[in-house]
């Protein structure tokens, strides 16, 4: 049994975007393109935790051609940076390489990083079968662990810090990350942890859409505005309470006007 700890950093920049490629069964645009993997770090364990190799690669990168202001900032990574780096295919096939052992376990912080490996490989018509299925994510067992609800994902750092684990190097690099995942793994590890497997197709659905609440103040404030006046708190609430009314849509009836036929 091995365990594959493994974190990536990912770019997106729409205004860059380079080659307009489909990921297959996109209905819209919010689905085609993946983040765009621009660095691997894996390390691997043995069955006793031991540390038996680490993996550390940037991408060149193939879909965007810039690296994000907010991306550079956070991760130190620049578009010139990744200019000699190899790309996505050859890294991908090195990390499977890496990877390769008889009974291997993914570990990872978080869904997003396996779905985006699984998205980028599809993406670049690689062979995602190659890569092992069953998988743990660590984030909830740390929550859990740090007494609260698994659906409350921590942060990494925060983990790190809580755990009392050494911190020597920066966060937000793929393999630092990576070197910390593992060490809050062997912290909440248990026997009762089991891997779960994963369903590929997951990372082909649709990116669900945001949920779009009413801005109540901003529509206040463009009413009187158009009325010029103020609104008095009775005149806010009838309005409030007319626009939930109205979502219910009890009050629509049909037209029952015909056409006439000339």
């Amino acid at each position: 049994m091995h365990y594959i700890v493994f974190d990536l950093e990912f770019n997106q920049d729409p205004d860059s975007l380079i080659l307009p490629s489909l990921l297959p069964d996109s209905p819209d645009r919010k689905g085609k393109y993946p983040l765009e993997i621009i660095q691997f770090g894996a390390v691997k364990l043995d069955e006793k935790f031991n540390t038996v190799g680490t993996f550390s690669r940037l991408v060149k990168p193939s879909i965007y051609s810039r690296i994000s202001d907010f991306i550079t900032e956070l991760t130190g990574i620049t578009t010139d940076s990744l200019e000699s780096e190899q790309t996505y295919s050859q890294v991908y096939k090195e990390f499977i390489e890496f990877v390769n052992e008889p009974e291997v376990v993914l570990c990872i912080w978080g869904m997003t990083d396996m779905k985006e490996l699984i998205r980028n490989a599809i993406y670049h018509k690689l062979d995602v079968k190659l890569l092992p299925n069953r998988y743990i994510n660590i984030q909830p067992l740390t929550s859990v662990h740090l007494g609260q609800s698994k659906r409350k994902p921590l942060g990494l750092k925060y983990c790190v810090e809580a755990l009392n684990i050494h911190v020597s190097y920066a966060f937000h690099d793929a393999l630092n990350d990576a070197l910390y995942t593992a060490e809050v793994f062997k912290k909440v590890h248990t026997s009762e942890v089991k891997p779960r497997r994963y369903d590929q197709t997951v990372a082909l659905k649709a990116i669900r859409p945001p949920k779009m609440t009413l801005d109540f103040p901003m529509l206040i404030s463009q009413l009187e505005k158009m009325f010029s006046k103020e609104m008095t708190v009775e005149e806010k609430e009838i309005i409030r309470l007319a626009y939930h009314m109205g979502k219910t849509g009890q009050f629509l009836k049909a037209d029952d006007k015909k056409k006439q036929i000339i």
